[in-house]
């Protein structure tokens, strides 16, 4: 794969449209990218988000079925493969982390409560970011209610419980310190 140049998205900036003719992949320089998808009845519904050094835009039609935007200013690359329409064994291995995430995502959203939800995220985040006890959240509230299916009310209800339960404590509103890691885990399970 052939990397271009870094590219800034202000915060909120679209990168792709839903609709919109399908071709490169793009890789998370810095900041956070959402892919996100509109529901029937206008509802947003975010289902990834892409951190500094991983890959998106992996679409098996021509179009791109979701939309993505920068969450927090992200630099993104485009990668365009220099092999045609060929995957290279690369490309394979990170669809696969892709599909993997999003099949996680799916067990989370189907079968956890909206604690076990939020502690799932917590505990993604903690290894993502390579830091078992202090997790940045560069998204806002609403943001993690849509990715999580809940409203913004639980997010914040759910986080005000894990702090009284000496689980997490709250550095700032975009940073949350892990106190009980082992807890934090096995709520997740």
């Amino acid at each position: 794969m052939q990397p271009a140049a870094v590219t800034l998205y202000p915060e909120d900036a679209v990168i792709y449209a839903q609709g919109e003719k399908a071709g490169p992949l793009y890789y998370v320089e810095f900041g956070t990218v959402r892919i996100c998808r509109l529901t029937a009845d206008g509802r947003r519904q975010i289902t990834a988000f892409h951190c500094a050094g991983e890959v998106f835009g992996f679409e098996a039609g021509d179009e791109h079925e979701s939309y993505a935007e920068s969450v927090d200013g992200a630099g993104v690359r485009v990668l365009r493969t220099n092999c045609g329409q060929q995957p290279t064994g690369s490309m394979l291995m990170l669809a696969l982390k892709s599909l993997a995430r999003v099949q996680n995502h799916l067990m989370v959203l189907g079968r956890r409560n909206a604690n076990e939800r939020m502690a799932s995220l917590l505990v993604d985040l903690a290894e993502r970011q390579g830091n078992d006890t202090l997790v940045v959240l560069p998204m806002q509230r609403n943001d993690i209610a849509d990715y999580l299916g809940v409203t913004f009310e639980t997010v914040s209800r759910i986080l005000r419980a894990l702090k009284d339960m000496g689980v997490i404590r709250m550095r700032s509103v975009s940073e949350v310190e892990i106190l009980d890691h082992d807890a934090l885990v096995e709520m997740c399970e």
